[in-house]
């Protein structure tokens, strides 16, 4: 009886906070939409880049060029490389991190 009421009392806590990491999530990815429009579409529009073609933020770009993770995008953002400016005087970590996460998001699921 005891190991029941332990064992439900665990699954009603990994329940909530498996909403509430889901709608963190979809709230980062919102902000990050809203931080690219801001700072990065005016050389990204459409997941493509105005400054150098072959480096765009489609999917297969970001794996060719080993940018296919949160932390690459991420160090990108933040550091800057090549043309690309350093943002990370800009944005905070969070924003950084939102950002990042809608770009792959995009990316992944084909949604420039």
């Amino acid at each position: 009886m005891k190991l029941r009421f332990l064992l439900s009392l665990f699954l009603g806590f990994l329940l909530i906070f498996l909403l509430n990491t889901q709608l963190v999530c979809s709230q980062d990815l919102a902000e990050g939409e809203q931080l690219f429009s801001a700072n990065c579409v005016a050389c990204h529009a459409n997941g493509l880049n105005s400054v150098n073609p072959e480096k765009t933020l489609q999917i297969k770009d970001l794996e060719k060029y080993s940018k296919d993770s949160v932390d690459a995008i991420v160090t990108q953002v933040t550091n800057g490389y090549g043309a690309m400016p350093p943002f990370g005087d800009r944005l905070s970590e969070d924003e950084v991190k939102n950002v990042a996460s809608y770009v792959l998001n995009q990316a992944v699921n084909s949604s420039w």
